[in-house]
């Protein structure tokens, strides 16, 4: 490979990098060009942790023979057991990671032995050449467990790769790792914005709505849902169930909330404040509903399994009410929440709370109700007129018609 080669290709890099360039195509391209320029990459292999409730990292896959190859991947934790673990703990990029090394290479097509598992399968396959890489990111720098991008390139090639190859691929895998590093950080805001502040509020404060007492005025359908007799169950169940039966639950609501196309704005202990909005109030109504029931079938099935394991169940409280709210950013300068404020966010609570009062796990207001279009609002029955604590005015309440 050329050096003008290299020059161009680097540049490339840098731009696709600035891009945002997806990382799978980045890789597939960077390939093609080596391989246009005279380097036979004939599999590239490179991957990077992440920050995710969920997955450890992402993959990424290039083959010159394979094209249907799945080019991107997910990997699960490695930190736990497993088939996954224990495959990843017998890789070299392991092995490199222990000992601090930066790069490991095994001409196995020429008589050097693989020493790993993996390696020998690479020349069972017919490779001839194969090169790994780990780029570290500088101390401090690491992001959860993301300190380091790893490749591998691999070649078919009966002389393998020629040192001038090997050099140029220590002058431009390193560009290319930054730039994986970029998408990846980019992936990585999405998910923790998403993640702690639910997916529209997430997507505002990405598109910049950050400053201090910015709001819009939206319509909404408010959710306010928690858990019944959550306190008697802290006192009396082993410190242990905890966390595991608020997950299950909370599971249940948020899954039932994101399925109809509604945000979860909060989780407030046992409780938690979700908004359904667009231009049709009815709508959001429906949709609200069909979380509800929704979540009525989770809860049955969370229950049937609890008490099977002798562990504590109980039932969800909800309360429903639609209003406009401000919805955007309320705190200090160096610590802001990105939420709903009004009255109507304090009266859905209220609401909720008297579920207690009329044994019902659901009540709406009355302006849900009248808002819910048919056949929806054949479903709900008026319980009565309360006086809502911290509410002026007394109102009509609503549930679901225990008859249905």
């Amino acid at each position: 490979m050329k050096h003008a080669d290299i020059d161009r290709i680097a540049d490339w890099i840098v731009r696709r990098g600035l891009e945002g360039a997806e990382e799978s195509e980045l890789l597939r391209q960077f390939c093609e060009k080596c391989n246009a320029a005279g380097l036979p990459v004939s599999r590239a292999i490179a991957l990077i942790d992440t920050l995710h409730p969920v997955h450890e990292g992402r993959i990424f896959r290039w083959h010159n023979d394979r094209p249907t190859d799945e080019p991107v991947r997910d990997y699960g934790r490695t930190d736990q057991g497993g088939n996954e673990a224990d495959t990843w703990r017998r890789s070299p990029f392991f092995h490199l990671l222990q000992t601090g090394g930066e790069e490991l290479r095994r001409r196995i097509g020429f008589g050097e032995e693989p020493g790993f598992e993996a390696i020998q399968e690479m020349k069972d396959e017919g490779y001839t050449d194969y090169i790994l890489f780990v780029h570290r990111f500088a101390q401090g720098e690491a992001i959860g467990e993301m300190d380091s991008v790893l490749s591998s390139w691999a070649t078919r090639d009966a002389a393998g790769f020629s040192e001038e190859g090997v050099m140029a691929l220590r002058r431009l895998v390193p560009a290319l790792a930054l730039a994986i590093k970029s998408g990846a950080l980019t992936r990585i805001a999405g998910t923790l914005v998403e993640v702690y502040l639910g997916r529209d509020a997430g997507r505002r404060v990405l598109e910049g709505r950050i400053q201090r007492g910015v709001a819009d005025r939206i319509d909404a359908v408010l959710w306010y849902s928690d858990l019944r007799g959550y306190t008697t169950i802290t006192d009396t169940a082993a410190p242990g169930e905890i966390i595991p039966l608020l997950n299950d639950y909370a599971d249940a609501v948020i899954t039932s909330v994101h399925e109809a196309d509604g945000d979860v704005l909060k989780l407030i202990g046992d409780g938690t404040l979700a908004i359904f909005t667009g231009e049709d109030r009815a709508d959001c109504c429906r949709r609200a509903l069909k979380a509800e029931a929704s979540l009525r079938v989770r809860m049955a099935e969370i229950n049937a399994r609890r008490t099977a394991e002798g562990r504590p169940a109980t039932a969800v409280y909800l309360g429903l009410h639609v209003g406009e709210v401000f919805y955007g950013n309320i705190g200090s300068d160096d610590r802001l929440d990105f939420t709903v404020v009004g009255p109507a966010v304090n009266e859905v609570n209220r609401i909720a709370s008297m579920c207690r009062s009329v044994d019902r796990s659901v009540v709406t207001s009355a302006d849900f109700a009248a808002a819910t279009p048919a056949p929806e609002r054949a479903m709900l029955v008026s319980v009565g007129r309360y006086a809502l604590r911290g509410v002026g005015r007394a109102q009509e309440l609503f549930t679901l018609d225990p008859a249905l």
